[in-house]
């Protein structure tokens, strides 16, 4: 029995193809081939297309949905609401007495910003508006990293950075998410920071990862991380619950 084409108009099928990589991250073009019941040349010319307006990157066997990196000041302001209820159930993870590793970003400085006074907490951060966030406050000792501060991440970055980092060690890491899946871990988009992630993982205790949803479905450009060595992800109260049971069956305690 013949199995009849897919009549989708190449625009048409690329739309769906760019809503799927939105939901999903990332595509296979041999599984779009068969979903539209065209060639995989075809899916090939939609992809290249897709890449050519900047809407995907193109890797072997597919493509990944392109990070667009907002500039830290409007970061701060997406999902602010969810970020706070984040970083209130990640603020509970934190023992007295301990010393933190907090990377940049806008749900870590959300973080910062939860943590509880009277505590007797180190923050160690290479980013000013973490270390902002708990200066002066009582119960707080901040140690903030030199290097070079690049502006669109919000953080020093950089050998210095990772030299000063790995001096110290502490009980727990949060290190900024750019990606995270069940199967291989931490993922982030600028080599340079992926380095220092690593160091501060390496010299830390536990390491707590919080993840809006969007960084669920997510694709970044460097591993950093295997699944393995996450102890925590903080999550939405309506994310997926398959998606939850995948990262509970990896080991990785999630607090929803």
């Amino acid at each position: 029995m013949n199995v009849p084409l897919d009549t989708t108009l190449p625009r048409e099928r690329q739309q769906r193809i760019l809503d799927r990589l939105n939901r999903e991250g990332r595509v296979v073009a041999a599984d779009l081939a068969q979903e539209f019941r065209v060639s995989e040349d075809s899916i090939r010319r939609d992809l290249r297309d897709l890449a050519s307006q900047g809407l995907c990157r193109r890797v072997y066997g597919g493509a990944l949905l392109v990070q667009h990196v907002a500039p830290l000041g409007e970061r701060h302001q997406e999902r602010a609401e969810l970020k706070r209820a984040l970083a209130h159930v990640a603020a509970e993870l934190v023992g007295e007495g301990q010393i933190l590793f907090i990377d940049a970003g806008s749900t870590n400085t959300a973080l910062a910003k939860a943590l509880p006074d009277h505590r007797d907490l180190t923050v160690v951060t290479n980013a000013p508006d973490v270390a902002t966030a708990v200066l002066g406050r009582p119960g707080f000792e901040v140690i903030l990293l030199g290097g070079r501060l690049d502006p669109r991440i919000g953080g020093a970055i950089g050998s210095r950075t990772v030299r000063q980092a790995q001096d110290i060690r502490a009980d727990l890491c949060f290190p900024g998410v750019c990606a995270i899946d069940p199967q291989r871990g931490l993922w982030t988009i600028d080599e340079e920071e992926t380095v220092f992630k690593q160091a501060i993982i390496e010299a830390s205790g536990e390491t707590v990862a919080i993840a809006t949803p969007d960084k669920l479905v997510a694709s970044a450009t460097h591993h950093t991380a295997p699944i393995t060595g996450i102890a925590h992800l903080v999550v939405a109260p309506d994310t997926d619950l398959a998606m939850v049971a995948r990262y509970r069956d990896a080991g990785v305690a999630v607090h929803m």
